[in-house]
């Protein structure tokens, strides 16, 4: 299938549910176009909630119809949905236990040149700071369809952020060879098992989102120098795999983490708290800085900070030094 972004199959399975699940509703705040939902506003327009400019009542709105046996979808740039919306994310959602999926779109710095404004580098954060709250960030959109029709059988809240722009298949292998992606809900996946043919692993690499396919590469970049890596693609950041992140980093000389996130409260915060607590020992975390990000695309903030194979390569290589 090639690369397509995470957003856009979202869509395709909640239209695809929609068919025999009349229960399922998506509300936009004004996003269906950016959010790749306008075919399930058109092909089912009675399930379908357009609120304008209003995060806040989008979230309340599809937490209403959650308690009247809906099952809510609510879109929105993750920018807004969590950080304008925040307080009915925490009560109207969480708190009431309401069966809400939230979707967080054009995460990260997907919005380019709109800036800080636009930016969610806190949504890590901020949501997995909520009693409640479920956090993923699926790596490509392989792996967004298993997410997406895992969530819609079960009945507790969630926020999934997305970048806007397609991505490259973290498993294209599997899609090539016609295969069900490895996927168990709230279970991390090793993309690379470095200790596949030797006990000595010299880093494991645990990202989320877009930063699993750039560890990807720098794994096999460094596979060519000799360095033993393996890759963890941690979708599920809260409820966090400990188990998995404890057996990998047992194995392992140092840790390294990468997300597209504030150095503060993420993926990095957390795996360093599970590693410091159960097996010590070095943990560098790679991320964007606690700073408003320099302007540009998606790849050209990514290269700037190093988030891409060459730079983690290379944040590998200095921590083993």
């Amino acid at each position: 299938m090639g690369s397509i972004a995470n957003k856009q199959m979202i869509c395709e399975v909640l239209v695809e549910a929609a068919k025999e699940d009349k229960s399922v509703v998506v509300l936009c705040s004004d996003s269906r176009g950016s959010g790749s939902m306008t075919p399930f506003a058109d092909s089912y327009p009675e399930q379908f909630v357009e609120t304008g400019i209003a995060e806040q009542n989008l979230v309340s709105i599809a937490a209403g119809l959650a308690k009247c046996g809906k099952k809510a979808y609510a879109v929105s740039p993750a920018c807004f949905l969590s950080a304008r919306s925040y307080e009915q994310c925490k009560v109207d959602v969480a708190y009431s236990d309401t069966n809400v999926k939230l979707i967080g779109i054009s995460g990260g710095v997907s919005y380019g040149a709109l800036g800080m404004s636009h930016h969610s580098a806190q949504d890590i954060a901020a949501m997995s700071a909520i009693p409640n709250m479920r956090v993923y960030l699926p790596s490509d959109h392989l792996q967004a369809k298993k997410l997406t029709e895992a969530l819609l059988e079960d009945k507790k809240p969630a926020y999934i952020r997305v970048g806007r722009n397609a991505v490259e298949p973290v498993y294209e292998e599997y899609e090539k060879a016609g295969k069900d992606i490895p996927f168990e809900l709230d279970r991390a996946t090793v993309v690379v098992n470095g200790a596949e043919n030797t006990d000595n692993v010299d880093a494991v690499i645990t990202a989320c989102g877009e930063m699993v396919k750039p560890a990807k590469d720098a794994a096999r970049i460094l596979s060519e120098e000799g360095i033993c890596t393996t890759v963890v693609d941690m979708y599920c950041v809260k409820p966090l795999d400990k188990e998995t992140i404890i057996r990998e980093a047992e194995k392992a000389k140092v840790v390294v983490t990468v997300e597209e996130h504030s150095p503060f409260g993420g993926l990095g915060s957390m795996v360093a708290q599970v590693v410091g607590e159960y097996c010590p020992k070095k943990v560098v975390s790679m991320s964007l800085p606690d700073a408003p990000v320099i302007t540009g695309t998606s790849k050209e903030v990514f290269d700037y900070y190093r988030l891409n194979p060459e730079g983690i390569a290379k944040k590998v290589r200095e921590a083993l030094a």
